[in-house]
């Protein structure tokens, strides 16, 4: 069988024999992927790694005799990368080791379902919400370039927009974000002279917790966002899960909102949302930045901020899990440079402090602060 035709071998480990069942029937119904094996538990998992070589595991969360994170830390314990999707039931429990997997290397995770009417609706929500994962993570995988071969990746037509004043800085991440975040987040310095907004793709609870998390890491403070904070500069918020975030302007100043209006690509929160805010209160004095994730969200706002003024900055293919919404804003032609993760910190405080004035003079600072 030639490459082209091989179809991605699943692993699907669970202790439950449902979920077992339902996981090897999605699998086996999409003609690009094969169900590799199966395993109750980790140790199980393990054991079978070199067996039947999968390109993608599925890991459940809760397991008897050796759990998903004991399983992942044992994985990169003795260097076996294979993408692994987590699953993980929506509790503060499972949002703690969700968070915990994604630290650990992670590709990304599914939420089991709850609340619903039978096995036929259960079978359907998992495989809308796990087929796309496996495919995007498993392709971004097999003779993958590291960031030192990418010198002679294509040069993708950027913008090279002149630098201004930027007021904000804005990020939006998907697949593999938590990871990014915790990556570039702590190279800025803790007298970042702007506010940071962000959204990642996660449903409630897990926000609050990688907001948490980012927060032991970073110099800044980070904050999941309730609605109603003002901005402030060297802060950052984190939408959180099943609300969008937005900004508005008025008297007062500039102040997060939270709804839960209409989901936009599928997401809630969404990237667009909060890019297209930002242009009545910041013009083209916006920072926008895509980081790792599957899908487009993003792409439209990106659009809108690119005909504002704003600049962007998108990772680039080879650093990231999955090159969906940074790629599509690269593709076309809407940003100003496709950067290498480890890069992006020092392009980002480069462009923010190219001028010495924003937003926030020092006694603005003062003012809003107290």
């Amino acid at each position: 069988m030639n490459e082209a035709a091989r179809k991605t071998r699943v692993l699907i480990v669970d202790d439950s024999v449902v979920m077992r069942r339902i996981l090897s029937e999605v699998v086996a119904q999409d003609s690009e992927l094969e169900v590799a094996g199966y395993a109750a538990n980790g140790q199980i998992a393990l054991n079978l790694l070199e067996q039947v070589s999968p390109d993608v595991i599925t890991l459940d969360v809760e397991m008897p005799v050796m759990d998903g994170l004991a399983t992942l830390k044992a994985m990169r314990a003795q260097r076996c990368y294979i993408p692994v999707i987590m699953f993980s039931t929506l509790t503060e429990r499972g949002a703690e080791a969700t968070i915990e997997s994604l630290a650990l290397g992670a590709g990304d995770y599914v939420a089991k379902p709850t609340e619903l009417h039978g096995y036929a609706a259960a079978r359907d929500r998992i495989r809308d919400a796990l087929i796309p994962r496996i495919k995007a993570i498993s392709r971004n995988q097999p003779n993958r370039p590291t960031p030192a071969q990418t010198t002679g990746s294509p040069a993708w037509r950027c913008r090279n927009k002149i630098a201004g004043r930027i007021d904000v800085l804005a990020i939006g991440c998907s697949t593999g974000g938590p990871n990014a975040l915790a990556q570039l987040l702590p190279t800025l310095p803790g007298d970042f002279s702007v506010p940071v907004l962000i959204v990642q793709h996660m449903p409630p609870a897990f926000t609050q917790l990688l907001a948490q998390r980012l927060s032991t890491v970073c110099p800044l403070p980070v904050r999941e966002s309730a609605g109603g904070e003002r901005l402030q500069p060297g802060t950052i918020w984190i939408a959180p899960g099943g609300f969008h975030m937005a900004v508005q302007g008025n008297r007062g100043g500039r102040q997060l909102i939270i709804n839960q209006e209409p989901t936009e690509n599928s997401c809630r929160p969404s990237v667009d949302v909060l890019f297209r805010s930002l242009i009545p209160v910041f013009a083209g004095h916006v920072l926008a930045v895509v980081l790792t994730g599957m899908g487009q969200d993003g792409l439209r706002g990106c659009q809108a901020l690119a005909d504002a003024g704003a600049q962007i900055l998108v990772q680039d293919e080879a650093t990231s899990v999955v090159w969906g919404m940074p790629g599509f804003v690269a593709k076309a032609g809407l940003a100003d440079a496709v950067v290498p993760l480890p890069e992006l910190g020092a392009r980002i405080v480069e462009r923010v402090t190219a001028t010495n004035f924003n937003l926030f003079s020092p006694r603005e600072a003062s003012r809003v602060a107290s």
